[in-house]
């Protein structure tokens, strides 16, 4: 009988010649099990995915109860459905608290997808519907998913250069950088930018950066859309990343650690900039699937633990823990936010082997999943869910110090 390894290499698509391969049997908290018994902690949240952790109870709880309801009805946004609703609700509110003294319209519609680089097609489609424009901005290494429109967004070239030709009309600036704001004109639809650089290695803005790039958009009538796809729900001390930069989008872009593990991804905006999807044409943006009822209902569960147990708060002291037991001579500088970090080493050729130390320990031993980032393969992620303990974060810090050794 072909074995289950055999049957991953036969039949399931390849991205890499290199895959991790790890036989994962079951998944609970911070912990994966594989099936000889192999103990993971995983310190990368299933990139960015798992804030609650594997399996939390009141996320499965949620899932279990809708179940017993219904799964999919309608094509997106015919029907009344309570998840729904109630999920989009929850989100306005949380947007809410950052948007009510700003002059800016409330981040008060919600448009639900299947994943972030959906949310990201359907900002830039928003973008350019509103503003009757073409331009897109984004950053060089910045990264905002693989569909084609995605990936005219990216800004490294090896990376996109055998798909093309992709979409026209796409500009790069640097990230954080002042001067290249005056690139923003009047013919910008719209900037897309994380609010911290994610895949460029976990680059953190100073606030004058986000509050001139705000000042530069309300200028030139460019809608400033955020991709918090990564940095969103608690993952870098606040709920959302940009309240702590004092700087409000147009257009708010979430997925990953919004569904407990179930895929979801949203954009968030005003009503006013939202309704022009519904004429000229009308159905201007569709889909099927986006705000399945299960994924929605896990999403809120999701949204309500990190709030009841402050777990956005408690990030900032988790991730000042790992920045204190992580001391040693081969790593140049930890930086980042929370619980989104990245450990910066001389180089690839060093970082790899105590990734694989680490992941591949003895038999018996315990063992932690890192990885890289796409556009810094010096660097270390470091994302573990937003429920690790204090005791997990010191034992897993250590397993990384003796890979380093």
């Amino acid at each position: 009988m072909t074995n289950r390894h055999q049957l991953f290499y036969n039949y399931l698509a390849q991205t890499s010649d290199f895959p991790l391969a790890l036989d994962i049997d079951r998944a609970e908290g911070v912990y994966l099990y594989g099936t000889q018994g192999e103990k993971y902690v995983d310190m990368i949240s299933g990139i960015g995915v798992s804030n609650v952790g594997h399996r939390h109870p009141k996320v499965l709880e949620a899932i279990h109860q809708q179940l017993d309801k219904y799964l999919h009805l309608m094509v997106y946004g015919e029907y009344i459905e309570t998840p729904q609703v109630k999920l989009a609700e929850a989100l306005v509110q949380t947007c809410m608290v950052c948007t009510n003294h700003t002059g800016l319209e409330p981040l008060d519609n919600v448009y639900f997808s299947n994943s972030g680089a959906e949310a990201v097609e359907g900002a830039m489609k928003l973008a350019k519907r509103f503003t009757g424009r073409s331009e897109i901005i984004s950053c060089f290494n910045a990264y905002h998913g693989s569909t084609q429109g995605a990936l005219s967004l990216a800004g490294a070239e090896f990376f996109k250069q055998n798909f093309r030709p992709l979409l026209p009309d796409i500009r790069h600036i640097r990230f954080g950088v002042l001067e290249d704001l005056e690139f923003i004109t009047v013919r910008t639809a719209a900037i897309i930018i994380e609010v911290i650089s994610g895949e460029a290695g976990v680059r953190v803005p100073d606030i004058a950066y986000h509050q001139a790039l705000r000042a530069r958009c309300n200028e030139t009538g460019t809608l400033l859309i955020y991709d918090e796809i990564q940095t969103g729900f608690g993952r870098t001390g606040t709920f959302w990343a940009f309240e702590a930069f004092g700087v409000v989008p147009d257009v708010l872009l979430c997925a990953k650690g919004m569904g407990g593990g179930m895929p979801i991804g949203a954009f968030i905006a005003s009503q006013s900039i939202m309704s022009v999807f519904k004429n000229k044409p009308i159905l201007g943006h569709i889909t099927t699937f986006g705000g399945h009822p299960v994924s929605c209902a896990a999403s809120l569960a999701t949204l309500e633990v990190i709030q009841s147990k402050g777990l956005a708060e408690s990030a900032v002291a988790k991730g000042q823990l790992i920045r204190d037991v992580l001391r040693h001579p081969s790593i140049k500088e930890i930086r980042g936010k929370g619980l989104m970090l990245a450990v910066e080493f001389e180089s690839f050729e060093v970082l790899k082997p105590i990734i694989d130390r680490a992941i591949f320990r003895g038999k018996h031993d315990l063992r932690v999943i890192t990885d890289w980032f796409l556009f810094c393969d010096n660097s270390m992620r470091i994302a573990p869910p937003l429920t690790i303990t204090d005791t997990q974060i010191s034992e897993a810090c250590n397993i990384i110090l003796e890979a380093i050794d």
